[in-house]
């Protein structure tokens, strides 16, 4: 039930980005011919006044289909409410609501967790927890070699869940700045014994030394994930005007941090390259929230909805922020560029983000547990 859950949640997300185009063209008066979900042939369908409804084979996304360039259309070529035949500003509020319709639903959910169960808040304690300690046979991606894999911190006798308290002697203080605190001291000193004084479960602190291993970039690191110290509480909002604060202020926080995210994947794309996740990877994580706490799906479809209008918004081919380029292009130029050239960059757009997202799909299957015992 939590796998079902987490494809439900998806899917959901991509009929509110679906919606977001189709609503925004019929509310103009614009012809669409198509709404699906998913790509290939088509499982199931529904043939409207004007419109067909499909459900598809590949769950990699989904589209509003408009019929100005489909042969078998019966509308004539010189009709005002085509696609192609609106202005500029027309066209662009279609091509964007997909964005919009899911930066709303990201922010509503929000606000609805708020006022149901309430925003996961963490009380900050002393030091940073060790999540979890990588060795050969737990890399931390399939995609890193395990002798790639700094093992230091297995080596010195460093267990997950251990709270790391002070650093060289010193304090680390609580929350972010603790954990900010720790990886830099940890990358200051490659190769050079550095001595932590951890907590661990019934029993007193205790120095343990560790040597971090030298990266490949000249930093240490000792082969740990690590996490601010504390306790996540809920308390529902107050009221209705406390709930549309909370969800408010989570929303700003979730965007700021995906943002985050796209800029050290492009600014260091090889080291962040193998933590992109696609559709099976995505419902692998929602199955596992919605199994340990169904409460803080709210909290995930509006990250997954948060994600999917960033990346969609990017100037890429195939996305709605490459075809708002091309409008951009032709409000510059006063007319469009040349339709074979826009297909070409489009149809290539397409065939790469396919691809993409079918590598993802394969191995982030391959990466599923019940899979890898398998082999």
């Amino acid at each position: 039930m939590s796998v079902l859950a987490a494809i439900a949640v998806l899917a959901l997300l991509i009929v509110v980005h679906e919606l977001g185009h189709f609503i925004a063209a019929r509310s103009q008066g614009i012809h669409v011919n198509r709404f699906s979900l998913g790509f290939g042939p088509i499982l199931w369908k529904y043939q409207g006044a004007e419109t067909e409804y499909a459900i598809r084979a590949f769950p990699l996304g989904g589209f509003v289909g408009f019929p100005d360039d489909d042969p078998d259309s019966k509308i004539s070529p010189e009709d005002p409410n085509l696609l192609r035949n609106r202005p500029v500003l027309d066209r662009a509020i279609v091509i964007s609501a997909g964005v919009i319709a899911n930066l709303i639903f990201a922010y509503f959910l929000l606000v609805t967790q708020a006022g149901i169960v309430g925003i996961p808040q963490l009380h900050s304690q002393p030091g940073v927890i060790i999540a979890s300690v990588f060795t050969e046979e737990n890399a931390p991606s399939a995609d890193i070699k395990p002798e790639d894999v700094a093992l230091a911190a297995a080596k010195a006798g460093i267990k997950p869940r251990d709270v790391v308290l002070a650093a060289e002697g010193k304090k680390l203080g609580a929350a972010q700045e603790a954990l900010e605190s720790l990886t830099r001291v940890i990358q200051q000193h490659p190769n050079q014994p550095l001595t932590l004084l951890i907590q661990r479960e019934d029993e007193k602190p205790f120095n343990l030394t560790v040597t971090p291993e030298q990266a490949r970039d000249g930093k240490g690191r000792i082969g740990v994930q690590l996490a601010p110290n504390g306790k996540l509480v809920r308390h529902p909002a107050a009221n209705v005007v406390d709930a549309f604060y909370q969800g408010a202020a989570e929303f700003q926080r979730i965007a700021i941090l995906t943002v985050q995210g796209f800029e050290q994947l492009i600014s260091n794309f090889s080291q962040t390259a193998s933590q992109v996740a696609g559709p099976v990877k995505i419902v692998e994580i929602g199955a596992g929230i919605a199994h340990s706490d169904a409460s803080s799906l709210f909290q995930f479809a509006a990250l997954i909805s948060i994600n999917l209008a960033i990346i969609n918004i990017l100037p890429l081919p195939a996305l709605d922020g490459g075809q708002l380029a091309f409008l951009l292009i032709e409000g510059l130029r006063g007319k469009p560029l040349p339709t074979h050239i826009q297909d070409g960059v489009m149809q290539t757009g397409l065939m790469v983000l396919l691809g993409l997202g079918i590598f993802l799909i394969v191995r982030d299957t391959a990466n599923l547990p019940w899979i890898q015992q398998l082999f």
